[in-house]
């Protein structure tokens, strides 16, 4: 059996049991369930969403999303699920704010970094952390409140909002994002929304809060915010808390009490990444991308199972796995390409668990795609595509500039044999699944993408700046 196949299984473990099966229950293979869709990986496996599509075209509906916030939605049959952040144009006291001179984060920015450059270094191994060089944003002065959207995925009517929180955040962001960056999880029954520093919520289908969790405040590397999302594993929610403070760790909660199972120390800089699940040998790992290592938990105990060195700075994209293998990048001042046997055991750095390297036009924010075998990654957040056997790292195509698209945070779709690209300018381009890259159709949406395209049955849906779209095929 491949890991695709034994992710496949983990799904359904995963739902199983938290659901009453009959006849008319949704498959968790066409449905997209957390940020990076039901493989965890960026594939829809069973979506055929429309290769054209644009303002004007094929488009089933198009919304204002109220608030700030690059949060991929996430889908369970006709619901789709969206976390923002939304001023209220308000101080603590109930006064107005004055000047709204700096976006979504009202605040008083300091002066922003250059594109592409969110700071400077990381932590100091060992030592307690701090705030890291400058650019760091002023302290925010405006309340806002943090909200779960439910939207119907028929009409893009909003069926109700949930505002789990309301308050002036304790440190600000990075100009390119908000204060809602994480995607929720569900496992078909219930809904998992990680705020960050505003806390964990579970609740339910509509929008009644079941249990909450609070983990303290976050001191991000220079005031970056935050952006991790939440793992679900069985009946475990798995969360990574790095920042750059002294109490690093990571936790599982059961996903029906929210009682802590067990709690694990780490020592890293900020990690953007989110936690990757997958079972090898009977064993469901926790696998977490940081700067200082990759590492694998054990998701029953959180025993450490296997560790690797080698990322680069700020490492942000999330973990792919295939065919026995766990697969970190990063691409910050720096390119790191790992691909590690999920069948290590303690420090594998420069072993032979390393099946294969590349330190070469790796990504930096956007995780890379895994479908057909093939890893599709940009490189720094640059429109510079490399295709790669996944396996082997076999090199098809190496920083292959696409045109059509300007920047990129947003991770890569794979559905229908195509893959879905998508811009900081709006720029959209669809290539074909394959060792090459052949363009299927382009076009430029009004607003800027930053959040991971999804793919359900026959819908695309993509949030933008301001938006959201649902596009389906006539």
């Amino acid at each position: 059996m491949n890991v695709s196949t034994k992710l496949t299984t983990l799904l359904g473990s995963m739902f199983l049991g938290s659901l009453c099966l009959n006849a008319a229950e949704l498959d968790p293979a066409q449905q997209w369930p957390n940020w990076r869709g039901p493989l965890a990986n960026g594939s829809a496996p069973t979506a055929t969403p429309p290769t054209e599509f644009g303002e004007q075209k094929n488009l089933k509906w198009k919304v204002t999303i109220p608030g700030s916030g690059t949060a991929t939605p996430i889908v369970w049959g006709d619901k789709i699920f969206v976390q923002t952040a939304i001023p209220t144009g308000k101080r603590a006291n109930g006064t107005p704010v004055a000047a709204l001179t700096s976006g979504p984060s009202v605040m008083a920015q300091a002066t922003p970094p250059p594109p592409g450059d969110p700071g400077q270094g990381t932590r100091r191994p060992g030592g307690p952390g701090g705030p890291g060089g400058g650019m760091r944003g002023e302290q925010p002065v405006e309340v806002f409140q943090f909200a779960v959207l439910c939207l119907d995925r028929n009409t893009g009517k909003t069926l109700w909002t949930k505002v789990v929180r309301e308050q002036v955040p304790h440190e600000g962001h990075h100009q390119t994002h908000g204060y809602a960056s994480g995607s929720p999880v569900t496992d078909g029954k219930m809904l998992y929304a990680f705020f960050g520093s505003r806390g964990l919520y579970a609740m339910d289908f509509s929008g009644n809060i079941k249990w909450e969790k609070d983990f303290g405040d976050q001191q991000t590397r220079n005031g970056f915010g935050e952006g991790t999302s939440p793992a679900l594993a069985g009946d475990r929610i798995i969360i990574n808390w790095d920042h750059e403070g002294a109490d690093d760790f990571i936790v599982a909660l059961d996903k029906t009490s929210g009682k802590e199972l067990w709690r694990k120390p780490r020592n890293e800089a900020t990690t953007w990444s989110t936690p990757f699940i997958v079972e090898h040998a009977g064993i469901t790992q926790a696998i977490v991308n940081a700067t200082g290592k990759t590492r694998s938990y054990d998701v029953k105990n959180g025993d450490l199972l296997w560790e690797c060195g080698g990322q680069s700075a700020n490492a942000i994209p999330s973990v792919v796995a295939t065919d026995g293998l766990a697969i970190a990048m990063s691409g910050f001042r720096g390119y790191a390409v790992n691909a590690i046997k999920l069948g290590s055991k303690g420090d594998v750095t420069g072993s032979d668990s390393l099946v294969w390297t590349y330190n070469k036009g790796t990504p930096y924010v956007p995780s890379p795609l895994l479908y057909g075998g093939k890893l599709y990654f940009f490189s720094g957040t640059e429109a510079m595509l490399s295709i790669f056997d996944a396996k082997t790292g076999e090199r098809h195509v190496e920083t292959e500039r696409i045109a059509g698209l300007t920047g990129v945070y947003a991770s890569p779709l794979g559905a229908g044999g195509n893959v879905y690209l998508a811009g900081r300018d709006g720029g959209m381009v669809v290539i074909k699944q394959g060792s090459k890259v052949e363009t299927v159709f382009k076009t430029r949406l009004d607003e800027p993408v930053d959040a991971q395209p999804v793919a359900v049955g026959k819908d695309l849906i993509i949030r933008g700046s301001k938006s959201l779209y649902c596009f389906a095929a006539n």
